[in-house]
């Protein structure tokens, strides 16, 4: 485990090692009010996207949002492979073979019987929570309920958040606060346990090289990932989940939203022009 202090606040990014940043192979990053900014995909977050995987680095969005939209953007995005609804499913497209591989935590014959008790847990908050909403991408979702709160309906704030969440886990669900939606879901896992699930199969046992992995988040359904990696980064909007954060990030970006996602960016190339310039020096 490599963050276990309980309430140390992050660094500033500028703060972190240059050697640490250099040696990084895979960039993990959430993608609401993570790459995105009020609630569009800005100019300079899609262009640091594509200077990444032109470095040679694999971008790999980790998001709560749905199946249909993981598999438009492992298609259309210059990422390597794409996890979704906070763990439950992977996508991942070969470029060469043009062939979508696929994999997702659960049999399908159990995630039907589960989605039925998900619908019930949902319709109970919508009625105890006035002023929530099914979320709007709910259609294209395969294993977890999506409660909006902020994106389209509200915004209600994060008590309210916090009492449908706590709905659906007496009703024995899973259930994660993000900076827009309550996800829900029954089953074991995590956007943690979805990563490593990946790279045993695409890449390498994630336990094996997680030195050379950065996870960039936003809220506190990303904690599971800031603890595990390396490198662990903010941007800057994460400020307000800090203090129920278990574990926060290392470091925090100076800018909010996909403007901090480019900053990250630019600092990690900028580490790695400069290691490889003492190289060629030596």
């Amino acid at each position: 485990m490599y963050m276990t202090q309980e309430s140390a606040l992050p660094r500033p990014l500028a703060a972190a090692p240059l050697t640490q940043l250099a040696q990084l192979r895979w960039v993990l990053t959430d993608i609401d009010d993570t790459l995105t900014l009020d609630g569009k995909l800005p100019a300079a977050a899609y262009t640091a996207l594509e200077a990444l995987d032109a470095a040679g680095i694999s971008v790999i969005p980790v998001t709560g949002r749905p199946a249909g939209w993981c598999d438009a953007i492992a298609r259309h995005w210059p990422v390597a492979a794409v996890v979704g609804e906070n763990g439950a499913l992977w996508y991942a497209l070969d470029r060469k073979a043009r062939r979508m591989m696929r994999w997702q935590a659960q049999p399908e014959d159990e995630r039907r019987a589960n989605r039925a008790r998900l619908q019930a847990l949902a319709g109970q908050a919508l009625q105890e929570v006035p002023g929530s909403a099914i979320a709007a991408d709910q259609a294209f979702r395969l294993f977890d309920v999506a409660i909006d709160f902020c994106e389209d309906a509200g915004p209600l704030g994060f008590d309210a958040a916090d009492r449908i969440a706590d709905i659906f886990r007496q009703g024995g669900a899973e259930a994660k606060v993000s900076s827009i939606h309550v996800n829900a879901w029954i089953g074991g896992w995590d956007k943690r346990a979805g990563i490593e699930a990946l790279f045993s199969a695409r890449f390498q046992p994630f336990a094996a090289v997680r030195e050379a992995v950065a996870f960039i988040g936003d809220s506190a359904n990303d904690a599971p990932l800031f603890a595990a990696v390396a490198c662990s980064v903010g941007v800057a909007n994460v400020a307000p989940f800090l203090a129920g954060m278990e574990t926060p990030p290392a470091y925090i970006t100076r800018a909010e939203g996909g403007a901090g996602f480019a900053e990250f960016a630019d600092v990690l190339l900028k580490a790695r022009g400069a290691a490889s310039l003492e190289e060629n020096v030596a």
